[in-house]
């Protein structure tokens, strides 16, 4: 005779972390997952079949490791979707036109958007990095820059795939 447990002593299902839900996601909902963190079907698709993923640790792991063997066409392909990064809605005018000014003449040298990741800096430094960045940037010759922006492109990465598996996008 089975003895009836009290609803309150019942085990309430777990719910799913973020990462339980990308592990378990459809590989084309996990690729897509992956896409908004960067812009490459190949390190998307890669990730996305190498799942499970033990931790949030082991899957950023992969995602640099991913990132290091881009092609130049996926390279390209994923600076081709960054948009420049936000700055703080005081900025003043005459920062913007600064901004607006080394950014096409980056785009012009080097045939793509600038990107970098911004993590840690408060709004107050964020224009000051940018423009300083950009600035040095500019000197550098097109085969170390695109090395510069594959490495900004994989920090911006981690941090948005980071967001996404904390809850924010899945």
């Amino acid at each position: 005779m089975a003895i009836p447990v009290p609803a309150q002593t019942r085990a309430a299902p777990a719910t799913p972390t973020p990462l339980e839900r990308f592990n378990t996601a459809h590989p084309e909902e996990a690729a897509r997952t992956l896409l908004t963190c960067l812009n490459s079907r190949a390190w998307a698709h890669r990730l996305a079949a190498h799942r499970p993923y033990p931790d949030l640790p082991a899957l950023l792991a992969a995602a640099d490791e991913a990132s290091y063997d881009l092609t130049p066409d996926e390279l390209a392909e994923a600076l081709a979707t960054e948009t420049l990064p936000t700055l703080p809605e005081d900025t003043y005018a005459a920062a913007h036109t600064a901004l607006g000014a080394a950014t096409a003449a980056y785009e012009s040298r080097f045939g793509h958007v600038f990107v970098i990741c911004l993590d840690g800096l408060s709004p107050d430094e964020t224009l000051n990095h940018v423009l300083a960045a950009i600035r040095s940037r500019l000197n550098n010759d097109p085969d170390e820059e695109r090395l510069v922006a594959a490495e900004e492109l994989r920090n911006l990465a981690g941090t948005r795939l980071s967001n996404a598996l904390r809850g924010a996008g899945l």
